[in-house]
């Protein structure tokens, strides 16, 4: 990992004032991987506020420090997003989208979805919501765009009102449908089973961050994470899959949902396609999430079952370190492609090379861009007509430390 001359500057004016500034961390290789030079930039990864007199500690923060998204009669919770700008939290609830203000009032919500919502994110650029969307029986996954502005009662129907369209993703479908073992029969949804190329499940975590290894300011892309099933009986299903989509021309693309009639109407090639090695997850990335305050990516999972992987629920790319051309291990054919690397702090794992965290992030994982941090939790709570899901985000501040890398803001854990 390079240097640069203004990071060179920037230290020794520090010493000299008597400041200390943390090594960058050194580069790993993965799996595989020949090691070649590369450039990147050196991500924060201590909480750290800029003044006109230099680095100044933590800084109070300016969010609640714990909001209730309300129970619905739905899955749980899988994600959730703050819109800054407009003081609006948006929760998927796996077959609605809620809208509420900070303080958890209702505003609006988006129903009569029967696939799975999952992860979401804020466009910056044209303040929609875009999230993962799933309906594995049809072989059909998009990207779900919500109108957010225009959400507001409650009671909206994804397909009547005009406020959701969706994009196909076909590089999604050729993997989930692969035909592995080549007997010519596609298996369905089921993780027992040689078929799925990656062991891919689908598509859950989504989140819009520079291409990997870019200058944060650089051009915002939509990275799309692989659901991954759980099969403790193959190795080529040991990598987390991120797909990197430009998505400035997705309009033409963009069509209402129809549950009846799935449209096939996307991108037909991916941007780029990337793999880290975590070793195998429960179901993949549930929550993506690229970090301004650090500069990285985090990763949140189920944690996975093979007893030979140290299984964390949290990675995190090292959004600074440039991707490299490896070997994809463990596939059934040598097979290469574009490699990540995790950033080599938290808890190693030596005999598999892994870094990672203990922190569940896997309901809703939302970085505030200034060291502070949602966390989301949910539940089964008691209903006059049956059990209802209640979703909750509470308030944390980054440490870095090992091996759990948040601390709950004061307040945050009690409800």
């Amino acid at each position: 990992m390079r240097v640069s001359q203004a990071r060179l500057i920037v230290v020794a004016a520090l010493a000299a004032a008597g400041l200390a500034v943390a090594a960058a961390p050194t580069a790993q290789a993965a799996p595989g991987e020949t090691p070649e030079s590369s450039s990147s930039t050196t991500p924060r990864t201590t909480l750290e506020q800029e003044t006109p007199d230099g680095l100044d500690g933590p800084h109070p923060p300016r969010w609640p420090e714990y909001v209730n998204g309300g129970a619905w009669p739905t899955s749980h919770v899988q994600g959730v997003v703050v819109d800054q700008e407009n003081g609006f939290v948006y929760w998927s609830f796996t077959q609605m989208l809620v809208k509420t203000d900070l303080d958890g009032n209702v505003i609006g919500t988006v129903e009569g979805i029967t696939g799975h919502l999952g992860d979401i994110d804020l466009n910056p650029r044209d303040g929609r919501v875009y999230g993962s969307l799933e309906y594995k029986d049809e072989e059909a996954f998009y990207i779900a765009i919500v109108d957010v502005s225009r959400v507001d009662r409650i009671g909206m129907d994804a397909e009547e009102d005009g406020v959701l369209t969706t994009v196909h993703l076909a590089e999604v479908v050729e993997d989930f449908t692969a035909d592995m073992n080549g007997d010519g029969v596609f298996d369905g949804d089921t993780g027992d089973t040689p078929d799925h190329r990656y062991g891919c499940s689908g598509i859950d975590g989504v989140s819009f961050g520079p291409s990997f290894g870019a200058r944060a300011d650089s051009r915002q892309k939509l990275m799309v994470a692989y659901g991954v099933y759980a099969n403790t009986e193959r190795t080529d299903n040991d990598h987390q899959v991120i797909l990197e989509y430009d998505i400035r021309d997705w309009r033409r693309y963009e069509r209402p949902l129809s549950e009846a009639e799935p449209h096939r109407s996307g991108p037909r090639r991916v941007d780029d396609k990337y793999f880290l090695y975590t070793g195998n997850t429960t179901y993949g990335v549930q929550n993506l999430e690229y970090d301004r305050h650090t500069g990285n990516w985090l990763m949140a999972v189920y944690p996975g079952t093979k007893a030979e992987f140290p299984n964390y629920p949290l990675f995190m790319v090292d959004g600074g370190e440039r991707p490299r051309r490896g070997e994809i291990v463990g596939q059934p054919e040598h097979e290469r492609g574009t490699l990540l690397s995790l950033l080599p702090q938290g808890q190693y794992d030596e005999a598999t090379d892994t870094w990672g965290w203990d922190f569940d992030g896997s309901y809703g994982l939302e970085s505030l861009g200034d060291g502070y941090y949602y966390g989301a939790e949910g539940r089964s709570v008691p209903g006059e007509d049956g059990p209802l899901q209640e979703g909750e985000i509470h308030l944390y501040r980054w440490t870095g430390a090992t091996p759990t890398p948040f601390d709950p803001v004061a307040g945050s854990d009690d409800i």
